[in-house]
Protein backbone atom coordinates (compact mmCIF):
# COMPACT_ATOMS: atom_id res chain seq x y z
CA UNK A 1 0.00 0.00 0.00
CA UNK A 2 1.37 3.52 -1.10
CA UNK A 3 0.66 5.44 2.14
CA UNK A 4 1.70 8.80 0.20
CA UNK A 5 -0.70 8.42 -1.89
CA UNK A 6 -3.37 8.69 0.52
CA UNK A 7 -1.99 11.04 3.21
CA UNK A 8 -1.71 13.81 -0.20
CA UNK A 9 -4.88 15.21 -0.18
CA UNK A 10 -4.53 18.98 -2.11
CA UNK A 11 -7.80 20.30 -0.66
CA UNK A 12 -5.87 19.94 2.96
CA UNK A 13 -2.89 21.80 1.56
CA UNK A 14 -5.63 24.63 0.14
CA UNK A 15 -7.25 24.83 3.54
CA UNK A 16 -3.62 25.15 5.44
CA UNK A 17 -2.65 27.72 3.05
CA UNK A 18 -5.85 30.09 3.27
CA UNK A 19 -6.47 29.60 6.60
CA UNK A 20 -3.07 30.55 7.27
CA UNK A 21 -3.30 33.67 5.50
CA UNK A 22 -5.93 34.35 7.18
CA UNK A 23 -4.82 34.55 10.23
CA UNK A 24 -1.97 36.67 9.71
CA UNK A 25 -4.18 39.08 8.36
CA UNK A 26 -6.08 38.84 11.20
CA UNK A 27 -3.50 39.36 13.60
CA UNK A 28 -1.86 42.11 11.16
CA UNK A 29 -4.90 44.60 11.12
CA UNK A 30 -5.24 44.09 14.77
CA UNK A 31 -2.01 46.38 15.06
CA UNK A 32 -2.02 48.21 11.96
CA UNK A 33 0.92 45.96 10.79
CA UNK A 34 1.12 43.45 7.06
CA UNK A 35 2.07 40.13 8.53
CA UNK A 36 4.78 38.51 5.93
CA UNK A 37 3.81 34.69 5.33
CA UNK A 38 6.88 32.93 7.67
CA UNK A 39 9.63 30.95 5.74
CA UNK A 40 8.95 27.39 6.98
CA UNK A 41 6.71 24.82 4.97
CA UNK A 42 3.20 25.73 4.71
CA UNK A 43 1.76 22.72 7.03
CA UNK A 44 4.70 24.46 9.66
CA UNK A 45 3.44 28.02 9.14
CA UNK A 46 0.00 26.44 9.55
CA UNK A 47 0.83 24.79 13.05
CA UNK A 48 2.64 27.90 14.08
CA UNK A 49 -0.19 30.57 12.40
CA UNK A 50 -2.65 28.54 15.37
CA UNK A 51 -0.02 29.32 18.32
CA UNK A 52 0.04 32.96 17.31
CA UNK A 53 -3.77 33.45 17.07
CA UNK A 54 -4.28 31.31 20.26
CA UNK A 55 -1.55 33.84 22.25
CA UNK A 56 -2.66 36.88 21.00
CA UNK A 57 -6.04 35.58 21.69
CA UNK A 58 -5.11 35.03 25.37
CA UNK A 59 -3.35 38.26 25.53
CA UNK A 60 -5.95 40.05 24.43
CA UNK A 61 -8.30 39.05 27.09
CA UNK A 62 -5.53 39.75 29.68
CA UNK A 63 -4.71 43.16 28.11
CA UNK A 64 -1.66 42.12 27.99
CA UNK A 65 -0.44 44.73 25.09
CA UNK A 66 3.06 43.52 25.30
CA UNK A 67 2.38 40.15 24.06
CA UNK A 68 -0.06 40.75 22.21
CA UNK A 69 2.01 43.06 19.88
CA UNK A 70 5.08 40.44 20.01
CA UNK A 71 2.23 37.89 18.45
CA UNK A 72 2.13 39.74 15.60
CA UNK A 73 5.03 41.04 15.27
CA UNK A 74 6.62 36.95 15.23
CA UNK A 75 4.26 35.37 12.58
CA UNK A 76 6.37 32.20 12.68
CA UNK A 77 5.50 32.36 16.72
CA UNK A 78 9.46 32.55 18.00
CA UNK A 79 10.51 29.25 16.24
CA UNK A 80 13.15 30.25 14.15
CA UNK A 81 14.73 31.71 17.61
CA UNK A 82 14.47 27.84 19.12
CA UNK A 83 15.84 25.86 16.41
CA UNK A 84 17.68 26.07 13.03
CA UNK A 85 17.56 21.94 12.57
CA UNK A 86 15.06 20.63 9.99
CA UNK A 87 12.11 17.78 11.70
CA UNK A 88 9.68 18.68 14.16
CA UNK A 89 10.12 22.03 16.43
CA UNK A 90 10.45 20.53 20.03
CA UNK A 91 9.67 21.96 23.13
CA UNK A 92 9.93 20.88 26.45
CA UNK A 93 7.47 23.42 28.74
CA UNK A 94 6.77 21.12 31.83
CA UNK A 95 3.45 20.79 32.89
CA UNK A 96 2.96 23.85 34.41
CA UNK A 97 3.44 25.42 31.32
CA UNK A 98 0.28 23.80 29.87
CA UNK A 99 -2.94 26.05 29.23
CA UNK A 100 -6.56 25.19 29.42
CA UNK A 101 -9.65 27.83 29.00
CA UNK A 102 -13.24 27.44 28.43
CA UNK A 103 -13.27 26.46 25.44
CA UNK A 104 -11.01 23.13 26.29
CA UNK A 105 -10.56 21.50 29.31
CA UNK A 106 -7.76 19.76 27.49
CA UNK A 107 -4.36 20.70 28.35
CA UNK A 108 -2.36 22.16 25.40
CA UNK A 109 0.74 24.95 25.09
CA UNK A 110 1.05 27.93 23.10
CA UNK A 111 4.30 29.08 22.13
CA UNK A 112 5.43 32.57 22.64
CA UNK A 113 7.83 35.23 24.49
CA UNK A 114 9.06 33.00 27.09
CA UNK A 115 9.36 29.68 25.36
CA UNK A 116 12.96 27.97 25.66
CA UNK A 117 14.41 25.61 23.43
CA UNK A 118 14.03 22.32 24.89
CA UNK A 119 17.98 20.64 25.97
CA UNK A 120 19.13 18.97 22.46
CA UNK A 121 18.71 15.86 22.90
CA UNK A 122 15.23 15.96 22.87
CA UNK A 123 14.60 17.56 19.22
CA UNK A 124 17.30 15.04 18.60
CA UNK A 125 15.40 12.22 19.15
CA UNK A 126 12.08 13.72 17.55
CA UNK A 127 13.74 14.06 14.43
CA UNK A 128 15.01 10.42 14.79
CA UNK A 129 11.65 9.37 15.45
CA UNK A 130 10.28 11.63 12.33
CA UNK A 131 13.20 9.99 10.60
CA UNK A 132 11.95 6.65 11.26
CA UNK A 133 8.33 7.15 10.49
CA UNK A 134 9.34 8.43 7.31
CA UNK A 135 11.63 5.46 6.79
CA UNK A 136 8.41 3.18 6.92
CA UNK A 137 6.11 5.00 5.02
CA UNK A 138 4.73 7.93 7.20
CA UNK A 139 6.99 10.92 6.59
CA UNK A 140 4.66 13.43 4.74
CA UNK A 141 1.72 12.27 7.54
CA UNK A 142 4.27 13.45 10.28
CA UNK A 143 6.19 16.14 8.66
CA UNK A 144 2.76 17.89 7.69
CA UNK A 145 0.96 16.63 10.67
CA UNK A 146 3.18 17.14 13.69
CA UNK A 147 5.54 19.50 13.11
CA UNK A 148 5.18 20.97 16.08
CA UNK A 149 5.99 18.20 19.30
CA UNK A 150 5.23 19.30 22.83
CA UNK A 151 7.58 16.70 25.05
CA UNK A 152 6.71 16.00 28.61
CA UNK A 153 7.34 13.27 30.64
CA UNK A 154 10.38 10.83 29.99
CA UNK A 155 8.93 7.36 31.22
CA UNK A 156 9.76 3.96 30.94
CA UNK A 157 8.91 1.86 28.31
CA UNK A 158 5.97 -0.25 29.42
CA UNK A 159 4.89 2.80 31.65
CA UNK A 160 1.40 4.30 30.50
CA UNK A 161 2.03 6.53 27.81
CA UNK A 162 0.29 10.05 27.01
CA UNK A 163 -0.43 11.51 24.25
CA UNK A 164 -2.80 13.96 22.80
CA UNK A 165 -3.80 16.51 19.90
CA UNK A 166 -6.69 19.29 20.07
CA UNK A 167 -8.58 20.84 17.60
CA UNK A 168 -7.69 24.38 18.03
CA UNK A 169 -4.10 23.81 17.73
CA UNK A 170 -3.85 21.49 14.16
CA UNK A 171 -0.14 20.66 13.81
CA UNK A 172 0.55 20.39 17.70
CA UNK A 173 1.24 17.13 19.23
CA UNK A 174 1.67 16.78 23.15
CA UNK A 175 3.28 13.53 24.05
CA UNK A 176 5.46 11.63 27.13
CA UNK A 177 8.26 9.73 25.74
CA UNK A 178 10.48 7.06 26.35
CA UNK A 179 14.14 8.52 26.24
CA UNK A 180 16.80 7.66 23.80
CA UNK A 181 13.97 5.24 21.76
CA UNK A 182 13.16 6.95 18.73
CA UNK A 183 10.92 3.92 17.63
CA UNK A 184 8.53 4.34 20.61
CA UNK A 185 8.79 8.45 19.63
CA UNK A 186 7.24 7.71 16.34
CA UNK A 187 4.42 4.80 17.17
CA UNK A 188 3.19 7.74 18.79
CA UNK A 189 4.07 10.89 16.62
CA UNK A 190 2.30 8.51 13.47
CA UNK A 191 -0.96 8.15 16.03
CA UNK A 192 -1.36 12.15 16.55
CA UNK A 193 -0.46 12.99 13.17
CA UNK A 194 -3.18 11.02 12.15
CA UNK A 195 -5.61 11.98 14.49
CA UNK A 196 -4.49 15.90 12.78
CA UNK A 197 -4.69 14.68 9.37
CA UNK A 198 -8.14 13.39 10.07
CA UNK A 199 -9.40 16.47 11.41
CA UNK A 200 -7.57 18.79 8.73
CA UNK A 201 -9.46 16.16 6.15
CA UNK A 202 -12.70 16.78 7.65
CA UNK A 203 -12.58 20.42 7.57
CA UNK A 204 -10.85 20.81 4.04
CA UNK A 205 -13.78 18.57 2.67
CA UNK A 206 -16.72 20.29 4.45
CA UNK A 207 -17.51 17.02 5.37
CA UNK A 208 -20.38 16.45 7.86
CA UNK A 209 -20.49 13.13 10.15
CA UNK A 210 -23.83 12.38 11.58
CA UNK A 211 -23.12 11.67 15.54
CA UNK A 212 -26.35 10.90 16.53
CA UNK A 213 -25.08 6.51 16.39
CA UNK A 214 -22.85 5.53 18.53
CA UNK A 215 -20.02 2.95 18.41
CA UNK A 216 -18.29 0.86 21.24
CA UNK A 217 -14.64 1.61 21.14
CA UNK A 218 -11.95 -1.07 22.35
CA UNK A 219 -9.54 1.59 22.96
CA UNK A 220 -11.70 4.10 25.11
CA UNK A 221 -13.93 0.92 26.91
CA UNK A 222 -16.96 2.60 26.13
CA UNK A 223 -19.39 3.69 23.39
CA UNK A 224 -18.40 6.60 21.57
CA UNK A 225 -20.13 8.82 18.50
CA UNK A 226 -19.29 8.33 15.30
CA UNK A 227 -16.87 11.00 15.07
CA UNK A 228 -14.41 10.10 17.99
CA UNK A 229 -15.04 6.27 16.91
CA UNK A 230 -13.78 6.76 13.33
CA UNK A 231 -10.72 8.76 15.13
CA UNK A 232 -9.94 5.62 17.07
CA UNK A 233 -10.17 3.34 14.17
CA UNK A 234 -8.22 5.57 11.71
CA UNK A 235 -5.00 6.37 14.02
CA UNK A 236 -4.74 2.75 15.51
CA UNK A 237 -5.12 1.26 11.89
CA UNK A 238 -2.17 3.94 11.55
CA UNK A 239 0.07 2.92 14.39
CA UNK A 240 -0.48 -0.88 13.46
CA UNK A 241 0.73 -0.37 10.05
CA UNK A 242 3.69 1.66 11.31
CA UNK A 243 4.37 -0.76 13.99
CA UNK A 244 3.90 -4.27 11.90
CA UNK A 245 7.05 -2.17 9.25
CA UNK A 246 9.12 -1.34 12.28
CA UNK A 247 9.35 -4.88 13.91
CA UNK A 248 11.37 -6.65 11.54
CA UNK A 249 14.29 -3.65 11.93
CA UNK A 250 14.62 -3.84 15.77
CA UNK A 251 14.92 -6.45 18.71
CA UNK A 252 15.47 -6.49 22.28
CA UNK A 253 12.53 -5.22 24.70
CA UNK A 254 10.90 -2.32 22.62
CA UNK A 255 10.53 -5.10 19.65
CA UNK A 256 9.07 -7.43 22.50
CA UNK A 257 6.79 -4.67 23.80
CA UNK A 258 5.51 -3.27 19.93
CA UNK A 259 5.39 -6.92 19.35
CA UNK A 260 2.45 -7.91 22.49
CA UNK A 261 1.21 -4.41 21.41
CA UNK A 262 0.30 -5.28 17.63
CA UNK A 263 -1.40 -8.33 18.68
CA UNK A 264 -3.39 -6.49 20.75
CA UNK A 265 -4.27 -3.96 17.70
CA UNK A 266 -4.81 -6.92 15.37
CA UNK A 267 -7.56 -8.14 17.79
CA UNK A 268 -9.10 -4.66 18.51
CA UNK A 269 -9.16 -3.82 15.19
CA UNK A 270 -10.94 -7.14 14.26
CA UNK A 271 -13.58 -6.45 16.96
CA UNK A 272 -14.84 -3.08 14.82
CA UNK A 273 -14.63 -4.44 11.78
CA UNK A 274 -18.75 -4.71 11.11
CA UNK A 275 -18.84 -1.52 13.01
CA UNK A 276 -16.50 0.43 11.07
CA UNK A 277 -17.91 0.11 7.75
CA UNK A 278 -21.28 1.28 9.07
CA UNK A 279 -19.86 4.52 10.89
CA UNK A 280 -17.97 5.27 7.81
CA UNK A 281 -21.38 5.61 5.80
CA UNK A 282 -21.97 8.96 8.00
CA UNK A 283 -19.02 10.29 6.32
CA UNK A 284 -20.75 12.55 3.31
CA UNK A 285 -17.17 12.77 1.27
CA UNK A 286 -16.65 9.13 -0.59
CA UNK A 287 -13.47 9.78 -1.01
CA UNK A 288 -12.31 10.37 1.92
CA UNK A 289 -14.25 7.53 3.49
CA UNK A 290 -12.31 5.64 0.57
CA UNK A 291 -9.00 6.42 1.97
CA UNK A 292 -10.11 5.67 5.41
CA UNK A 293 -11.55 2.14 4.41
CA UNK A 294 -8.58 1.18 2.50
CA UNK A 295 -6.04 1.88 5.38
CA UNK A 296 -8.03 -0.04 7.69
CA UNK A 297 -8.52 -3.00 5.58
CA UNK A 298 -4.58 -2.69 5.09
CA UNK A 299 -4.52 -2.78 9.07
CA UNK A 300 -6.84 -5.87 9.49
CA UNK A 301 -5.22 -7.98 6.74
CA UNK A 302 -1.70 -7.58 9.05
Amino acid sequence: MDLSTVFHMPAIHTHHQARTERIHQAIGRGTGRTITAPAQAQAAAYALAHHILEGAEHAARNSDQDTFAWYAEHPDAGAAHLTEAAGPLTVEPGEDGLLTSGISDTPYYVLGPTTQAAPEHLPKLTREAADLAADHGFGDLVADHAPVVVLLDGKSLGSPLRSWTISRMPGTVVLDYVPDNPVMVGRDLVHEAGHNWLNDALTATRCEIDNTQTFYSPWKKTKRPAYGFIHGCWSFSLVSLYVAAVLPTISGETHNFLATYLDRQRDQLRTVAGDHETALQTISDAPLQARLRAVYRHALAL
